[in-house]
């Protein structure tokens, strides 16, 4: 069976929709305020429900095992993804 693909141009042919591939936000891609292997000095400000504490970096959720609302921790991060981070503790 054929997969459906629609792509929806903007005045100067970017494509504002790409199926599978891209950014279906206009082609605006938003970069993360943390990177891989970085460290960052953190407070736990949430719980997730799998029982993950919530810090964020200029408002970029990550989440961390093993910690717990009010928590400050030095932290690195192991993987970032398009809205949110994962780290550890070190």
């Amino acid at each position: 069976m054929a997969k459906a693909f629609l792509a929806v141009f903007a005045k100067d042919g970017e494509a504002l929709f790409r199926g599978q591939e891209g950014s279906s936000a206009g082609g605006f891609e938003t970069t993360a305020p943390v990177e891989v292997g970085k460290e960052y000095e953190v407070s736990i400000e949430d719980i997730a429900r799998e029982g993950d504490g919530i810090a964020r970096v200029e408002g970029f959720v990550i989440f961390v095992p093993d910690t717990k609302v009010g928590d400050s921790a030095k932290i690195e991060i192991d993987k970032v993804m398009r809205r949110f981070a994962i780290g550890h503790k070190i």
